[in-house]
């Protein structure tokens, strides 16, 4: 018997960050909305939901719990739960019931934004407890960490976390939270890091989202690709801070970003207008194409922009933007995009097959809105 089990273990496949988040992770998480206001049954509700409304289906998957689940620590170092989350370890038996998965959060230094308990000199011990709980995924915030490290010590600090993920054996997708701090893109990959924060955190308004969206993520596309991936931080959609138009041009550059798509909204509540852009499908596709390559801008001017993504199936992604006051027209010149002919060209938000075109096609983009397009080769 004992033979048998070492040779079980032996073939056993050896779970890595290379194994998790082949496309960018999708769910939801608790912060945006909730804030420390989070709790267990919040937590349940919302795993209900995501179910119901069908999210899930839509593979909205992470339910993650953000900052203000911790209490202190027992005597042998074990990091506790507080009141508002009475067992940790049935609450995440209760997501994985649903069929979904769930996440934590913490920070590598002593405390979290909010002040609460964080890994810092406790890094495996935590890690342990987290794949104990069955916890499947990990937000890592620097926060309190600048107290105790150096900037330069930063690639260590989130590299310790990452081998102690791996080291439990549970497959744990890793968050780097570091607002995109020492070029993290760089290297997050390196230390285990399936996704890294590019920029500071988003709010929800349209300054804001823009700003990271369309300004902040220029020339990390490189660093992008099945496994490891730029986070431009959680959707807003369904907040109330922006229109709907500026609501769905947040998810579809999102999307041509190659974005996690975590909602940060009361998914309990969600207005029509809301779920319709969180569960376009075509939108979501084009978000998980299997492919991985992030879009890149291609052309700016005059507030209007032309974003295209190579899918995997030899398709383009095509997204106009409007950054403007005022109604534009954008034309995508298919030379420009390494076309020639005639090539189907399918609205993703319309769901309308527009026709065939030859060497260009034109749209006109309403205020703060987004034309998206499937053109087939």
């Amino acid at each position: 018997m004992k033979r048998f089990l070492l040779i079980a273990l032996l073939l056993a496949p050896v779970c890595g960050a290379a194994d998790l988040a082949l496309t960018p992770p999708m769910g939801w998480n608790s912060w945006n909305k909730f804030a420390e206001k989070v709790d267990d049954k919040t937590v349940r509700e919302v795993a209900d939901a995501v179910v119901s409304s069908g999210m899930k289906d839509a593979a909205y998957v992470y339910i993650n719990i953000d900052d203000s689940w911790e209490a202190g620590r027992d005597a042998q170092g074990n990091i506790q739960t507080n009141s508002k989350f009475p067992d940790m370890k049935a609450l995440a038996d209760y997501v994985h019931s649903k069929g979904l998965k769930i996440g934590i959060y913490s920070s590598p230094g002593p405390k979290t934004c909010a002040d609460y308990e964080g890994s810092y000199q406790h890094e495996e011990q935590d890690a342990k407890t987290w794949a104990a709980w069955g916890i499947d995924y990990l937000k890592y915030d620097w926060c309190s960490a600048e107290k105790v490290y150096k900037p330069s010590d930063m690639q260590a600090v989130y590299k310790k976390m990452g081998d102690a993920l791996k080291a439990t054996g549970r497959p744990i997708v890793y968050s780097l939270c570091q607002y995109g701090l020492q070029n993290v893109w760089e290297w997050g990959a390196s230390v285990g890091g399936n996704l890294w924060r590019t920029t500071g955190d988003i709010e929800d308004n349209w300054k804001s989202m823009s700003t990271i969206g369309f300004d902040k993520q220029t020339g990390h596309e490189k660093y992008a690709g099945p496994g490891h991936w730029n986070d431009p931080d959680m959707l807003e959609i369904g907040n109330g801070g922006m229109s709907a138009p500026e609501y769905r041009t947040h998810m579809s550059l999102w999307a041509m970003l190659a974005a996690p798509l975590l909602a940060g909204n009361d998914v309990r509540d969600m207005s029509d207008a809301t779920r319709q852009i969180l569960l376009n499908k075509e939108v979501i596709a084009i978000d998980q194409d299997k492919l991985g390559r992030q879009g890149r801008r291609v052309s700016k001017e005059a507030g209007a922009e032309m974003w295209m993504r190579p899918l995997e199936n030899g398709d383009l992604a095509l997204a106009f933007f409007n950054r403007t006051e005022s109604m534009v027209t954008v034309t995508a010149y298919w030379e420009i995009l390494g076309l020639k002919g005639k090539h189907k060209v399918r609205d993703l938000w319309a769901h309308e097959d527009l026709g065939s075109f030859r060497d260009a096609y034109s749209a006109q983009v309403p205020v703060h809105g987004v034309v998206m397009l499937r053109v087939a080769r």
